[in-house]
């Protein structure tokens, strides 16, 4: 059901519904006339604010899970908040001071998105995720030293400074003269190609016997190969942190809603799909419930947001994920706000 404009309900209509979804969203529970009675702002008797929920379950903004247990947003009318009637509070001074301390640590690319994820987690009270960059660096050299007789360590030099070093384990020892031979081949190879180019160059070079290796630097060049890439193949898609938030006492009453979270969450590379469509979103992208399919079951939210590179290029996209009854004045501008943080940081 679509909703009607927010400008379609007179004002103190807007008000009863703004009233409902914040309550609802306090406090996880059905908001009732009793409630609202209570509001100074109001002003009305019990039987006026009835007539008006009554109004707003017609428009199917509100619903009554129970019979006279109060009332909640649906999942139609919580977008019509968002979209039309939030006000967003910025992250506070201390708020914006802690994202930027935790990112700002010491380490490696991986670490800090593991920080943003768990950190999302801890601001947010919901489940925190980072999609890891999907960036294929374009490589400088490869060296490869011996550290055993049957080991060897791996050196790989990215043209943007990075490196990285993985152990390859050797069947037999290999001479000095192999390694140097097969280290000056990878180099040759990898210049200026990102790892799966460069290993689809030398395995048609080494399967037609066009390489010039001899048979030890060629089974070296191999492993070493099969060493990188199912390294890359076993990297996360996406980094989750703080599911256990999920488990409130609000959620605890709708156990089997939690269960097809949790095992939504599970599914990584489906959430890491919905996160992809935020990619080319100009701004922090909300999605409620059943809006999405792979929420249909869970009745989930997701505020994402992607982060850039200083060249403004899109490198991942990070959010949090929980109920719909999420803070989404709050959440989304702290989202948006460690979104820009960590762009910064990637540089």
């Amino acid at each position: 059901m679509s909703s009607p404009p927010v400008s379609e309900l007179n004002e103190r209509t807007r008000e009863i519904f703004r009233l409902v979804v914040e309550n609802y969203i306090a406090s996880g529970q059905p908001v009732g006339s009793k409630t609202l009675s209570g509001e100074e702002a109001l002003n009305l008797s019990p039987a006026s604010i009835r007539s008006v929920l009554a109004e707003l379950e017609s428009l199917g903004l509100l619903a009554a899970p129970h019979t006279s247990a109060g009332r909640m947003p649906t999942e139609t009318g919580l977008r019509l908040f968002v979209d039309g009637m939030m006000q967003v509070a910025e992250p506070s001074a201390e708020e914006r001071a802690a994202i930027e301390r935790r990112l700002s640590a010491p380490g490696p690319i991986e670490q800090a998105l593991e920080q943003v994820s768990a950190m999302l987690s801890d601001l947010s009270g919901a489940a925190g995720m980072v999609m890891v960059p999907r960036r294929e660096p374009r490589l400088m050299q490869m060296t490869l030293v011996p550290l055993s007789p049957v080991r060897a360590l791996a050196i790989l030099v990215a043209e943007d400074g990075q490196v990285e070093n993985r152990v390859v384990p050797l069947d037999a020892p290999l001479s000095p003269s192999s390694l140097e031979m097969a280290s000056n081949y990878l180099s040759s190879r990898l210049s200026g190609r990102t790892l799966a180019e460069a290993a689809s160059l030398m395995g048609e070079e080494i399967a037609s016997g066009r390489s010039q290796l001899d048979e030890a630097s060629r089974t070296l060049v191999e492993r070493g190969l099969a060493v990188w890439s199912e390294d890359a193949a076993r990297r996360p898609v996406l980094i989750v942190r703080g599911q256990a938030n999920l488990l409130d006492e609000t959620a605890l009453g709708d156990i089997e809603r939690v269960r097809s979270l949790i095992d939504d969450l599970e599914n990584k590379q489906s959430i890491a799909g919905l996160l992809d469509s935020a990619r080319e979103a100009q701004a922090t992208r909300i999605f409620i419930g059943s809006e999405n399919r792979l929420f249909a079951l869970s009745g989930s939210s997701v505020i994402a947001s992607p982060y850039r590179d200083r060249e403004g290029n899109v490198v991942g996209v990070l959010g949090v994920i929980g109920p719909t009854r999420l803070n989404y004045a709050r959440v989304v501008p702290m989202v948006d706000f460690t979104a820009r943080s960590l762009g910064k940081l990637i540089g």
